[in-house]
């Protein structure tokens, strides 16, 4: 008994050898699923396009120049008036780029600007003011004598003489005279509206003389002549 048993732990377990009748599993067969396939394809080649496309839109943007608040015909361009800002590039149109930011400060609006609208060559204008043979004159108008709504550059107006406090109206002075605002401003100390005015130099000396009378009134025309 005792040497059977020792016999038994050297030789170790017992294994069954496999019988030669016994079948053995294939591994399972992976399904092709050709709709999956097609919609990697997709993916990728969506991926590359947009890809693509990104970087042309970087590559071709342009840093230009836009009104950050609405510029009116005539209003002198001031720093705070303009931005930088980054646009896709475009054949169509010409704005101009952020590096005439410094000559365009000082100018005067040539049109109105909406605010977000792109600066171009035509927004400013770089001459004097006042053009050679014209005067500006500054009228001081109460809100009587002036309409009660905002006034900008380029508007077409005219100052009329209005009767003295005898009620005439002197016989050699003009009935009115034909201007062009150039600028207003609120008179906080007297509330009055201040207009500028852009008229002929020969007819700059009537007009301040009459208007220092405060005998005048200002009409707002068409700007359609």
């Amino acid at each position: 008994m005792t040497t059977s048993a020792r016999e038994d732990r050297k030789t170790g377990p017992r294994t069954t050898p496999p019988q030669s009748g016994a079948s053995i599993t294939p591994p399972p067969k992976l399904r092709k699923r050709p709709a999956l396939v097609v919609a990697g394809v997709v993916v990728t080649a969506l991926g590359c396009l947009m890809g693509a496309w990104a970087w042309s839109a970087t590559t071709d943007s342009q840093e230009v120049l836009v009104a950050g608040d609405t510029i009116h015909r005539g209003d002198v361009i001031e720093a705070k008036d303009i931005q930088r800002v980054r646009i896709s590039g475009d054949p169509a149109l010409a704005p101009l780029p952020a590096s005439a930011y410094d000559d365009v400060i000082g100018q005067r609006a040539s049109l109105d600007i909406a605010a977000g609208g792109l600066l171009t060559r035509e927004s400013t204008a770089d001459e004097p003011m006042p053009p050679n043979g014209q005067s500006i004159v500054g009228i001081s108008l109460t809100p009587a004598q002036v309409p009660a709504m905002p006034m900008y550059g380029g508007d077409k107006v005219r100052i009329i003489a209005t009767p003295g406090e005898n009620g005439d109206v002197p016989a050699n002075a003009p009935q009115f005279t034909v201007a062009e605002v150039v600028d207003t401003y609120l008179d906080e100390t007297t509330g009055n509206t201040v207009v500028n005015v852009l008229v002929p130099y020969a007819d700059a000396g009537v007009l301040a003389a009459r208007a220092a009378t405060g005998n005048v009134v200002l009409v707002l025309d068409s700007g359609t002549e």
